[in-house]
């Protein structure tokens, strides 16, 4: 009975320690032995987390604005040519037609330096085309003694007086304001011969005769301000140079 007793007793024990994470059994003065939980708890060991590494965030560019519309001349030259188009085929030195005449340019340009062009264009004397220049038919009228050619106009290109070609401004509106410029030109039809109204008598000579008229110029090659004022030779009168008297026997 004694011996059920002490069986009994140990499964009791046995059971406790099972129970138990770590029990120390002593039978009949036996050493103690260690018995580790038969239950086996499983400990959750968790990955230590991953970092992620900051995305590199690269500066942005500075935002530099878009550069000034530069109006491009409409004909294509690295630079402007010694005789434009327009005066390949005549002896003068100014167009009144220019079919390569930068028109949409210079409008362009008026109205980015208004007020800057327009205190240069009132320096401009505007002729007054209402003029006559109808040709007296008497000869107590006659103030020419040589024939010639008169006419009103507005050149859209022209020599200057360094012979070079400029680009003159005519007939640009801009800002509710046509921008025009007008000089009278007289031609001589007979320059250098003998004026046919002069008595053989007296030793003439038909004599073109100019003037110095400035002009308000555009140039498409200067990025800054392509405006000036420059100075041209234009042709201004035809006059009858009289010599001496001479009697021829």
């Amino acid at each position: 009975m004694a011996f059920r007793y002490m069986v009994s007793l140990s499964l009791a024990v046995v059971v406790l320690a099972d129970q138990s994470s770590h029990v120390s059994i002593s039978l009949g003065g036996a050493p103690a032995v260690s018995h580790h939980s038969s239950s086996h708890h499983t400990h959750s060991h968790h990955a230590p987390p991953s970092y992620h590494h900051q995305p590199t965030y690269h500066s942005q560019p500075a935002y530099h604005p878009a550069p000034a519309y530069q109006p491009q001349p409409s004909y294509k030259h690295e630079h402007e040519p010694a005789v434009p188009a327009c005066a390949a085929n005549t002896s003068k030195a100014w167009c009144l037609q220019d079919a390569e005449y930068p028109t949409y340019e210079i409008k362009h340009a008026v109205e980015y330096h208004y007020e800057k062009v327009l205190s240069l264009y009132a320096d401009v004397a505007e002729l007054n085309t209402e003029l006559s220049v109808e040709r007296p038919d008497t000869l107590e009228e006659e103030t020419y003694l040589c024939p010639s050619e008169t006419a009103y106009v507005r050149p859209l290109r022209a020599q200057n007086t360094e012979g070079k070609w400029r680009v003159i401004v005519n007939n640009i509106d801009a800002h509710y304001q046509t921008l025009t410029q007008t000089t009278r030109l007289e031609e001589c039809l007979t320059s250098a011969d003998a004026c046919p109204l002069v008595p053989e008598c007296y030793e003439s000579k038909c004599l073109q005769k100019s003037m110095y008229h400035r002009f308000l110029v555009y140039d498409s090659y200067d990025q800054y301000f392509p405006f000036a004022i420059e100075t041209f030779k234009l042709p201004a009168s035809c006059a009858c140079l009289l010599g001496a008297y001479t009697i021829d026997h």
